[in-house]
C-alpha cells in the first residue's frame, strides 16, 4: 500500500498547494490528493488555498510535482450530484476534471452526493438523476482511462443499499469506490461492514479517525466529516481503521491510504502519519 494525504488538511492553515508539496517532500510522502477549483478564486490566487484550479496547466504542474517527488493519487471533484443542479453544475465540473486528471497524471477522480436529501425530490427521482449523470461521466472516464470513485459522504452514499445501486449505474471497471473510514462511522455505519460489502470496488481509501466528543454528539445524525480534528489512532474509530487495514491487506489492496485530518491545529497530521506507518508495520503491510 502507499501512504498519501489530502491537502484539505491545510485548509485552515491557508497554505498554497506548493507548500503542501514541500510538506510531502519533508515528510517522505509521495502521494497527494487535492480539490479542484473550476474558475478563479481570490483566496486561491493569493496562495491561501491548498487546492488546484483547472486553469493551471496540468502538464506543467505534473513537472513541478516530479521535482518534489510527489504524484497525485486522486483529485477531488466531489460536487454533490444528487440535487437538481447536479447535471447543470456537477457533471460539467466532473467532466473537465477527468480530462485534466488524465494530463496531470492522476489515476482517479472523486465524486459524491449531497449531505442531505435534495429538497423537493424523492429518493427515486434523485437516484434516477444521478444514474443519468454517471452514465455520461463514465463515458468520458472510459475514453481517458480514469477511475471515477464514489465516496460515501452524503444521504445516499453512506447507505449500503444506495451505494450498491450507484456502483451498478454503469457496468464499467472505471466506476469504483473511495472508502472513507470516518464518514461511514459518523453516518452510523460500521466501517468494517461497509468495507466488507464493497471491498472488490475499492480503489482509494480515506483514513479518518473520529473524536469521542464528535461521535457522541452527531453519530448517526451526519453523513460526513469535512476534516477530522482528531489524529488517526487517537479516536473511537482507531480499531475500525486497524481492522479495515487488515481486510485490505488480505484482499491484496495496493492503492493509496490518504490521510484526512487537520494539519494546522497542532501536529495532528504528523501524528497520524506516524500512527499509520506504525500500524501498517504491525499488520505486516509494506507501506511506501
Amino acid at each position: 500500500m502507499r501512504i498519501g494525504f489530502h491537502t484539505d488538511a491545510f485548509n485552515s492553515a491557508f497554505w498554497s498547494f506548493e507548500k503542501c508539496l514541500k510538506w510531502a517532500r519533508d515528510n517522505d510522502v509521495h502521494y497527494i490528493e487535492c480539490g479542484l477549483i473550476d474558475g478563479v478564486s481570490w483566496l486561491h490566487g493569493l496562495g491561501y488555498q491548498p487546492h488546484v484550479a483547472l486553469y493551471e496547466d496540468p502538464a506543467l504542474l505534473r513537472r513541478k510535482m516530479d521535482d518534489y517527488g510527489v504524484r497525485f493519487s486522486q483529485v477531488d471533484a466531489a460536487y454533490p450530484l444528487s440535487g437538481e443542479d447536479g447535471p447543470m453544475r456537477g457533471v460539467p465540473y466532473v467532466l473537465k476534471s477527468i480530462a485534466w486528471a488524465a494530463q496531470a497524471g492522476s489515476p482517479c477522480v472523486d465524486t459524491t452526493d449531497g449531505l442531505h436529501m435534495p429538497e423537493g425530490m424523492t429518493e427515486t427521482e434523485s437516484m434516477a438523476l444521478m444514474k443519468k449523470s454517471y452514465e455520461k461521466i463514465i463515458e468520458v472516464a472510459e475514453a481517458h482511462e480514469i477511475i471515477v470513485n464514489i465516496e460515501p459522504h452524503g444521504h445516499f452514499t453512506t447507505k449500503p443499499k444506495f451505494m450498491e445501486e450507484m456502483l451498478a449505474f454503469v457496468d464499467s471497471k472505471w466506476l469504483r469506490m473511495n472508502m472513507d473510514t470516518g464518514n461511514t462511522y459518523i453516518a452510523g455505519q460500521e466501517p468494517t461492514e461497509f468495507l466488507a460489502k464493497f471491498i472488490d470496488k475499492v480503489s482509494h481509501v480515506h483514513v479518518k479517525d473520529v473524536s469521542a466528543s464528535l461521535a457522541e454528539a452527531v453519530r448517526g445524525g451526519q453523513t460526513g466529516i469535512a476534516v477530522s480534528h482528531c489524529a488517526s489512532g487517537d479516536g473511537v474509530n482507531a480499531d475500525n481503521i486497524r481492522t479495515c487495514l487488515g481486510m485490505l491487506r488480505d484482499h491484496g489492496y495496493t492503492g493509496v491510504l490518504s490521510l484526512e485530518c487537520e494539519g494546522a491545529s497542532g501536529p495532528m497530521i504528523e501524528k497520524s502519519l506516524s500512527w499509520i506507518r506504525a500500524t501498517c508495520t504491525e499488520l505486516g503491510i509494506k507501506a511506501s
